[in-house]
C-alpha cells in the first residue's frame, strides 16, 4: 500500500508539474505578443459633444458613438448590482477568470458538439474588458486563452471599480447607445440615478445581444431576458423577491428624452457653433472629445426670431404673387399613394402637401396622402395673383380657377380667421408658397456681445447657408451712422446744416458722371445733420463724407468692424461696401453700449470631458467670485476692460439721432411698439437688399432680407417695408414683458430743446421741438432753456453756430 500510495503520489506530482509547465508554456506562448494592457489607464472613449442653450437644455449633440462617460463613483450601486448579477456573479471574488463558469461552459459546449449551435462563453466582466479594448471579437479558443491572460494582468493592475468603469462606459447597448448613461437616456429619457429596478434590470439584459431584446421589435424576448436578470439579482441578494415581482409586473416602456429638455428651432445657431468648434479643436474633438458647450442662445428669443423672420418673408412673398404649384399629377389613379411618394419641399410649420381634386368658382377641393379631403375657399386664394418678372403682379383673382387646376400639388395649412372673424369649418385650408426671398435675423446683448438668437434663412432643411454670417451684402443706408459719427467726432453737431442739393462727380475719361440721388428724387436745401440720418438723405451723406474725408470714414468702418479696408470712394459712404448682418449688428451694438468694443460670441464656455473649462468668453479676473454661502457681503465688482472705440458722447449723439429715425424718419412704423428704440433702414441700388438694424438700451437686433441671387425686390420695396416689419415683430414680443428703460446718457452731454427742422435752440411758443444732445461748447448761440442731467443751466452763448456744408 505504501508503494502504491508513493506511486500515485509520484504520478500526481508528475501531472501537477506537467500542468504547471503547460500553464507556464501557455502563458509564455500566448502572452508574448499581447497588447499592452497598461494603456487602459489612459482610457478616453469616444464621447459625444453636447451643446446646451443658455438655459441648460440640449441644443444639439455630435457623436460617432453616442456615449456619455460616467466615472465609477457616479454609477449608482443598483446599476452595478444588476450588471454583476447578469454578467459575472463572482466578479468581486475572482482573479480575472471564473473557473466554475468555465467548467459550466465547457460542459455545455460538449453537449452541443455537432449540433451546429453557437459556442457558449464564460467570459467575466474583466475578460470582456480585455476583448472589447484589446482583442478581436472572433470566436476561438486562442482568443479565450489570450482573454484569460489579459484578465489576470488587468486584475493585478486595476481595482474592481476601475474595471467596472471601463466596462460600463464602453459596452454597446443598442439604439445607438454606447455606455450605460447614453442607454438610460435613449431608452427611458432619464439619468442613471432616476432609473427603477425594472429599468436597470432591462439595461443589464442587453450586453449579450441588444438587437435580440429590443423592447419594441421583440417585446416578449426583452421582457423574458429582463425577468431573468431580476431573478439573478434576487439569487445574489441584491433585491428581495417582492421587489423583483413588482418589477416583473411592469411593461418595458421606451420613453426617449422629454422633448421639453431639447431646444428646437436653433438649427442655424447650432451649425454656427459646430463650425466654430471644428475650427478651434478639429472634428475629432467635436465628434469624440466629449465637450460640454454652454452657448448664449436664449430659446424664447430664438422662437420669436424664427417666427418674425418667417412671417416677414412670407408676407413679402404673398405681396408679389403666386408662382405656381409644387408639381402636377397627370394621372389620378391611386392619387393618394402618388401624393404620398412626393417629398415635401419644406419642414416649415404644419404645412402639408395636397392634391387639387376639383375646382369650382368659390372653392377648390383638395386631398391628402391618407385619402382625407378638404377645401380651399376663394378667400384664401385672393392673394395669389400671378407673379410677373420684376416682382410685379398679374390680374386680380376672381375665382379659384384663376389660381388652381385639378392635378396641382400644392402646400396648404389649416386656415385661420382673419382679423378676429368667425373660425373656418374643420377641413378648411389656406394656400401656401415657399418664399423665394431669403433673410436673416440676429439679436445680441450690446454690452457683452453674447448672441441671444440667430436665424439664417427661411428653413434650415432647405438651405444650411447662414445669411447672418456667410452672406456678404451691401448695407446701403444702414452704413450711414458711421459716416455721421466720423463727422460728430470732427466737430460737427446734430444741428450742423448740410446742403441737400444735386451732387455730381466726373469719374474720369470714359466712366461718365456719378450722380447720387435721394430716394424721393427731391432736394431739400440746407438741413440739420439729424434730418440727414432720420430721412436717409443720400446727398447730405455724400457731402458730409466728402467734408470729413473718406479716410476718416474708412477708419470708422474698420474700427467698428463693419468693413475691413473700405475703398476710399464716396459711393462707399452710401453703403456700397459689403458686410455681414452679424458684423453690422455688432457695430450698432457698440453705438448703444457707449462706444465700447465687443466681440460677438455664440459660446459662453467650453468644458472638456473631465469638466475642466478650456474656453470662456468672459475672461475678466474675479478673485471675489468664490463659491460658498452668502454672508451679507457685497457682490463682486468686475472690471470693464472693453476698449473704447469712440467717444461715449459721440455714441450717445448717434443713438439719439437713430431714435429720431424711429420717431420721425424711415423707421417710424416701429414707434408704435411704445418702447425706447433706435435704428436705421438700409436699401441698396435697384432695391436688391433691405436692412433694418437697431436697438433698445439692452438689446441689439439686425434684419436682412433679399434674394440669394440678387435681384430687385420690386417697386417701392425698401428696408422700411421688408426688413423693418420683421424687426418690429421681434422687438414687440421680445420687449413685451420688459420695463421701458431710457437710453443711458453719458457725462458731458447737454440736452437742449431745439427745433427739429432748423436745428436751432427753440424759442418760446415754437412747435416741433425735440431734446437735442450736444457736447459742451457746441450748442447753437440762440438762447433757450437747457436741461443738463435734469437741472436747468444757462446757454453757452459763446458756442459756435452750425455751418452749411
Amino acid at each position: 500500500m505504501l508503494r502504491i500510495l508513493s506511486y500515485l503520489l509520484g504520478v500526481g506530482l508528475l501531472f501537477a508539474l506537467l500542468a504547471i509547465a503547460g500553464t507556464l508554456w501557455v502563458f509564455w506562448e500566448y502572452g508574448r505578443d499581447l497588447p499592452d494592457y497598461q494603456q487602459l489607464a489612459n482610457y478616453e472613449p469616444p464621447v459625444m459633444t453636447r451643446v446646451h442653450a443658455g438655459d441648460g437644455r440640449i441644443l444639439e449633440e455630435y457623436a460617432i458613438q453616442r456615449r456619455v462617460f460616467v466615472p465609477a463613483e457616479a454609477i449608482p450601486r443598483r446599476v452595478v448590482d444588476a450588471f454583476v448579477a447578469a454578467e459575472d456573479k463572482n466578479f468581486f471574488r475572482h482573479p480575472g477568470i471564473d473557473p466554475l463558469g468555465i467548467l459550466r461552459a465547457a460542459v455545455t459546449n460538449l453537449r452541443n458538439a455537432g449540433t451546429g449551435r453557437r459556442l457558449v462563453g464564460a467570459s467575466t466582466i474583466t475578460q470582456q474588458v480585455a476583448q472589447n479594448f484589446l482583442l478581436a471579437k472572433d470566436l476561438s479558443y486562442t482568443r479565450k486563452i489570450k482573454e484569460a491572460i489579459l484578465a489576470f494582468r488587468i486584475e493585478r493592475a486595476y481595482s474592481k471599480e476601475q474595471i467596472l468603469e471601463l466596462y460600463l462606459n464602453e459596452i454597446y447597448l443598442g439604439r445607438g447607445a454606447y455606455g450605460i448613461a447614453a442607454a438610460a437616456i435613449n431608452y427611458f429619457g432619464r439619468s442613471l440615478d432616476e432609473l427603477t429596478v425594472a429599468e436597470v434590470a432591462y439595461l443589464a439584459a442587453l450586453p449579450k445581444a441588444p438587437a435580440n431584446y429590443d423592447p419594441v421589435r421583440r417585446p416578449a424576448a426583452a421582457k423574458a431576458r429582463r425577468n431573468y436578470v431580476l431573478g439573478r439579482m434576487v439569487e445574489d441578494g441584491f433585491i428581495v423577491e417582492s421587489e423583483a415581482q413588482r418589477a416583473r409586473n411592469t411593461e418595458i416602456e421606451v420613453s426617449p428624452r422629454n422633448p421639453a429638455e431639447r431646444v428646437d428651432g436653433g438649427a442655424y445657431f447650432a451649425e454656427e457653433v459646430r463650425r466654430e468648434l471644428v475650427e478651434r479643436y478639429g472634428e475629432g474633438a467635436l465628434y469624440e472629445g466629449g465637450l460640454s458647450v454652454r452657448t448664449t442662445l436664449q430659446p424664447r428669443l430664438q422662437n420669436i426670431a424664427n417666427a418674425a423672420l418667417t412671417d416677414g418673408l412670407i408676407a413679402y412673398d404673398r405681396r408679389h404673387g403666386w408662382r405656381g404649384p409644387v408639381t402636377k399629377l397627370e394621372d389620378f389613379e391611386g392619387w393618394a399613394s402618388q401624393l404620398g411618394a412626393i417629398e415635401k419641399p419644406t419642414r416649415y410649420g404644419d404645412w402639408r402637401l395636397a392634391l387639387v381634386l376639383a375646382v369650382e368658382p368659390e372653392r377648390a377641393e383638395i386631398g391628402f396622402p391618407d385619402s382625407s379631403v378638404g377645401e380651399i375657399p376663394l378667400a384664401e386664394l385672393t392673394w395669389a395673383r400671378p407673379w410677373r418678372s420684376g416682382q410685379r403682379l398679374g390680374p386680380e383673382v376672381e375665382q379659384a380657377g384663376d389660381v388652381l387646376a385639378a392635378g396641382d400639388v400644392v402646400l396648404v395649412e389649416p386656415a385661420q380667421p382673419h382679423d378676429g372673424g368667425d373660425p373656418y369649418p374643420e377641413g378648411t385650408y389656406a394656400l401656401r408658397q415657399i418664399p423665394e426671398i431669403q433673410g436673416a435675423i440676429v439679436a445680441l446683448d450690446p454690452h457683452t456681445g453674447r448672441v441671444l438668437a440667430m436665424s439664417g434663412g427661411f428653413d434650415f432643411s432647405m438651405s444650411e447657408f447662414n445669411r447672418a454670417t456667410q452672406a456678404w451684402r451691401q448695407p446701403g443706408s444702414a452704413f450711414k451712422p458711421f459716416v455721421y459719427m466720423a463727422a460728430l467726432d470732427a466737430g460737427f453737431t446734430p444741428s450742423t446744416l448740410i446742403l441737400d442739393a444735386p451732387f455730381v462727380i466726373d469719374q474720369g475719361p470714359g466712366l461718365g458722371k456719378w450722380k447720387p440721388a435721394n430716394y424721393s428724387r427731391s432736394f431739400y436745401g440746407p438741413s440739420p445733420m439729424r434730418l440727414g440720418i432720420e430721412k436717409s438723405r443720400n446727398l447730405m451723406t455724400v457731402r458730409l463724407a466728402q467734408t470729413v474725408g473718406m479716410t476718416n470714414v474708412a477708419d470708422y468702418a474698420e474700427r467698428f468692424g463693419v468693413v475691413d479696408d473700405l475703398p476710399e470712394q464716396l459711393s462707399m459712404a452710401l453703403g456700397a461696401g459689403e458686410t455681414t448682418l452679424l458684423r453690422l449688428t455688432t457695430a450698432y451694438a457698440m453705438i448703444v453700449n457707449g462706444g465700447r468694443r465687443i466681440t460677438p460670441t455664440l459660446i459662453d464656455r467650453i468644458q472638456n470631458r473631465r469638466g475642466q473649462a478650456v474656453f470662456r468668453h468672459d475672461t475678466r479676473p474675479c478673485p471675489d467670485c468664490q463659491p460658498g454661502p452668502w454672508a451679507g457681503q457685497s457682490p463682486p465688482v468686475l472690471p470693464d476692460n472693453r476698449e473704447q472705440v469712440v467717444d461715449p458722447r459721440t455714441a450717445y449723439q448717434m443713438a439719439s439721432m437713430l431714435q429720431g429715425v424711429v420717431a420721425r424718419g424711415t423707421g417710424r412704423r416701429i414707434s408704435t411698439i411704445g418702447k425706447p428704440l433706435a435704428g436705421k433702414t438700409g436699401t441698396t441700388n435697384k432695391g436688391l437688399d433691405s436692412w433694418f438694424v437697431g436697438f433698445s438700451p439692452d438689446l441689439a437686433v439686425g434684419v436682412f432680407a433679399g434674394f440669394d441671387n440678387p435681384r430687385t425686390l420690386g417697386n417701392r420695396e425698401t428696408g422700411s417695408s421688408v426688413a423693418a416689419p420683421i424687426f418690429k415683430q421681434f422687438m414687440a414680443e421680445a420687449l413685451a414683458d420688459r420695463p421701458s428703460i431710457p437710453f443711458r446718457i453719458p457725462e458731458g452731454i447737454r440736452l437742449v430743446r431745439v427745433n427739429v427742422e432748423t436745428g436751432l435752440v427753440a424759442q418760446a411758443g415754437e412747435s416741433n421741438i425735440i431734446l437735442e444732445a450736444f457736447k459742451p461748447g457746441s450748442v447753437p448761440r440762440r438762447a433757450g432753456p437747457v436741461i443738463d442731467g435734469g437741472y436747468a443751466a444757462q446757454d453757452a452763448s459763446s458756442a459756435s453756430p452750425g455751418g452749411i456744408y
